[in-house]
C-alpha cells in the first residue's frame, strides 16, 4: 500500500483554520450550525448583508426580517450552473408554502457576494404553477429549477450589480475582485 503523506498546503491550511474558526463562531451566533455544509458560509453572508435571522428548523421558511416576514432563500454561484435549485421532493404542499413567503435569490461569484435579487411569491407563479401541473402528470418533483434568466429578468436587484453573463466563465477570475462591479 502507498504510504499517504500531507500534500505540502496542509501548512498554509493549519495556518489559515483559526480565522475558519472564527467565521465558525459567527455562524452559530446566528443559527448556522456548519460553514461547510448547506451553503452555510453564504448563508450567513446572506442574512447578514440583508439583517435577517435564520429560522429554527427545517420546515418552515429559511429566514425572517426585523417585521417577522419570512423568506426563501436562494444562493448559486453563477460562474458553475444558470440555475437555483429548490426541492428534492417538490409537491403542493410545498408550492402552497412557498406562495405565502418573500423570495431573496443571491447570486456568487465563487465565494463572492455579487448580487441580490428579491422577488415576491406572484412573480413566480407561473413557475408554481408549472410545477403544479407536472406533479399532477409525475407525482413530487425532483428538485424542479428557477433559471437565475428568469430571476434577472423578473426580480428587483436590491444589492450588488447585475451580472452581465452567467454559467461557466472561460477563464478564472483573478483575486483581488469587487462583487460589486458588473462583469466586464
Amino acid at each position: 500500500m502507498t504510504k499517504l503523506r500531507p500534500n505540502p498546503d496542509k501548512k498554509r491550511m493549519d495556518e489559515l483554520m483559526p480565522a475558519i474558526r472564527e467565521f465558525q463562531a459567527l455562524a452559530l451566533k446566528h443559527g448556522i450550525g456548519d460553514i461547510f455544509q448547506d451553503n452555510g458560509g453564504k448563508l450567513l453572508q446572506l442574512v447578514l448583508t440583508m439583517d435577517l435571522s435564520v429560522a429554527a428548523g427545517r420546515g418552515g421558511s429559511d429566514a425572517r426580517d426585523r417585521l417577522g416576514r419570512e423568506y426563501e432563500l436562494k444562493s448559486v454561484n453563477i460562474d458553475l450552473t444558470a440555475s437555483f435549485s429548490t426541492n428534492h421532493h417538490l409537491n403542493p404542499t410545498l408550492i402552497a408554502k412557498y406562495r405565502k413567503l418573500g423570495w431573496l435569490f443571491a447570486m456568487y461569484r465563487g465565494i463572492e457576494l455579487a448580487a441580490i435579487y428579491s422577488m415576491e411569491a406572484y412573480q413566480l407563479e407561473p413557475l408554481f404553477r408549472s410545477w403544479e401541473e407536472q406533479w399532477q402528470r409525475k407525482g413530487d418533483l425532483n428538485n424542479p429549477k428557477i433559471p437565475v434568466k428568469f430571476v434577472l429578468d423578473h426580480g428587483m436587484l436590491i444589492h450588488g450589480a447585475k451580472p452581465v453573463s452567467v454559467g461557466r466563465r472561460t477563464t478564472p477570475m483573478k483575486p483581488p475582485i469587487d462583487p460589486f462591479e458588473a462583469d466586464e
